[in-house]
């Protein structure tokens, strides 16, 4: 008979590594670095969005404003700026009239000789066909820009010794200049570039 029984001593489990580095074989791979989330592109969509907002904002203002250009001569403005035209060549005033024939460049031309004996041909042909000329009304004014408009217009015009009758239908066409005059403390000056007969020629 044998001894008693011998139990097998019980193996003791291996102590778990503290070090997992002690596990893996080799060196161990460098840790995931995630992308960061960049900002940049939705900065940049938010400048593209508010240059296409001024945009459309300068397009709307400048398509807005010929329609405020009207403005740019009232029909008193221009009545008092054709009949003063309309005078001068009435009464033979040459230096008025080169003043507003010159559209602005009067007080800077040195020489106005030539325009001067221009604005004589253009009163002695007026004279020639009017003895007096009175706007009545303003039919239209249609700005060019900020500072130019033409204006179709309605005179009564008495015509010249020996003529036919009196005309109160007479129309003509003036080209006007808003300028600043410096010799009257900056205010607006409405200048006569040209002036058109509707039914004759230009004077």
């Amino acid at each position: 008979m044998t001894g008693p029984y011998q139990y097998p001593e019980s193996v003791p489990p291996e102590p778990y590594p503290e070090d997992a580095s002690s596990v893996y074989p080799g060196t161990l791979p460098p840790p995931v670095q995630y992308p960061k989330r960049r900002r940049w592109p939705r900065i940049l969509a938010v400048v593209v969005a508010l240059a296409v907002f001024a945009g459309v904002i300068a397009v709307v203002v400048v398509t807005r404003k010929p329609a405020q250009q009207p403005g740019v001569v009232s029909d008193e403005q221009a009545k008092a700026a054709i009949q003063q035209y309309l005078n001068a060549l009435t009464d033979g005033d040459d230096e008025t009239i080169a003043r507003h024939t010159l559209c602005g460049l009067y007080d800077a031309v040195k020489d106005r000789k030539a325009d001067l004996a221009v604005a004589t041909l253009a009163s002695d042909a007026f004279r020639k066909q009017f003895g007096r000329a009175d706007v009545t009304s303003i039919d239209k004014i249609v700005p060019w820009s900020g500072t130019q408009a033409q204006v179709l217009f309605t005179m009564s015009v008495a015509p010249a010794r020996g003529q036919q009758a009196p005309r109160e239908d007479a129309q003509g066409v003036a080209q006007l200049l808003v300028a600043k005059d410096a010799k009257d403390g900056g205010h607006d000056e409405v200048l006569v570039c040209s002036y058109v007969l509707r039914t004759g020629g230009q004077y």
